[in-house]
């Protein structure tokens, strides 16, 4: 009876360093962090995925345009635009530093911020070519 309990207590040592290692290694894969921003008008700071969550590093200095826009690209090349960096209001301007990616991106190659009015990047960001959400 000893030995079975001494062979139950390794087992379950076992699951558990298993369980604790794929826990860990599953949480790391999903926070990355891109490389600097380049570009005409956003061209500093960084974004860090986190999960399913962007946010921009505290050095990131919002790009002087009228109308810029958070913008993916997944590792197949499909863009999407999603919702304004900036956004006017009676008290001061206010700054979307973190958004949540809607359920339908699968992955991200990189971040771009997008003039909606001028039509052109103002600066991107990339992950590489290996990055996943999943």
């Amino acid at each position: 009876m000893q030995a079975r309990r001494g062979f139950l207590t390794q087992v379950m040592s076992v699951a558990v360093a298993i369980a604790f290692a794929v826990t860990s290694s599953a949480s790391a894969a999903q926070s990355k962090t891109s490389s600097p921003f380049t570009g005409v008008k956003a061209n500093t700071g960084t974004v860090t995925l986190n999960g399913r969550v962007l946010t921009l590093s505290n050095d990131f200095k919002a790009p002087d345009a009228p109308d810029p826009h958070w913008q993916v690209i997944d590792s197949k090349g499909r863009v999407y635009l999603l919702q304004k960096l900036t956004v006017k209001g009676l008290v001061g301007d206010k700054m979307n530093r973190s958004i949540t990616l809607p359920a339908y991106i699968a992955d991200v190659a990189k971040v771009q911020f997008w003039c909606a009015y001028a039509e052109v990047v103002l600066g991107e960001a990339s992950f590489g070519s290996t990055n996943s959400t999943h």
